[in-house]
């Protein structure tokens, strides 16, 4: 992880002073800037921890959605919708588990192009251990507590219905 820049002050609280004298102001354009600052280190610090069992976070998401299942498997369509990312993402994402020996691939039976990926032994004892390590370090957030950490959830959660995530924020989840 790179070294933090130790800067004698706040590059993002500096940059909406200059954009308010400039521009006038404009809250969201410091929350943006620190949404996306926030991400890089939490990103990082994340990703520090799953490196050592040859993870990324994208990739340990994959397999504990593997995990949340009944059967350890699902489609390869399934998990991109679930981790709400491209196909081509989830194809590389499963190639490289696979890979590693993490996870398994075989046709769909109940689709005759589709192809479903089932985690391993392999994965489930790397995912347990990974999940053990994210939990010591509360996935990055050690900063906040439980109600602040459930507060971040709240506020971001109008954006991800606005942006079509879920269509109900009401509803039940569904199982995987």
């Amino acid at each position: 992880m790179p070294k933090p820049l130790s800067l004698n002050f706040d590059p993002i609280a500096r940059a909406d002073d200059l954009w308010t004298r400039r521009w006038g102001a404009v809250p969201p354009m410091a929350a943006i800037t620190s949404i996306m600052r926030a991400h890089q280190i939490l990103l990082g610090r994340v990703d520090a921890v799953v490196k050592p069992y040859g993870l990324t976070f994208a990739r340990y998401e994959a397999l504990v959605l593997l995990t949340f299942s009944r059967t350890g498997e699902l489609s390869l369509s399934k998990i991109g919708e679930r981790l709400m990312v491209h196909p081509t993402s989830v194809t590389n994402t499963v190639d490289r588990l696979e890979r590693a020996g993490l996870v398994s691939r075989r046709p769909n039976p109940l689709d005759g192009r589709g192809i479903l990926a089932s985690i391993t032994p392999q994965g489930r004892h790397v995912v347990e251990a990974a999940t053990r390590d994210l939990m010591a370090m509360e996935f990055g957030l050690d900063e906040y507590d439980p109600e602040q950490c459930r507060q971040i959830f709240d506020i971001l959660r109008p954006l991800r219905v606005a942006a079509g995530d879920f269509t109900d924020p009401d509803a039940a989840e569904p199982e995987a």
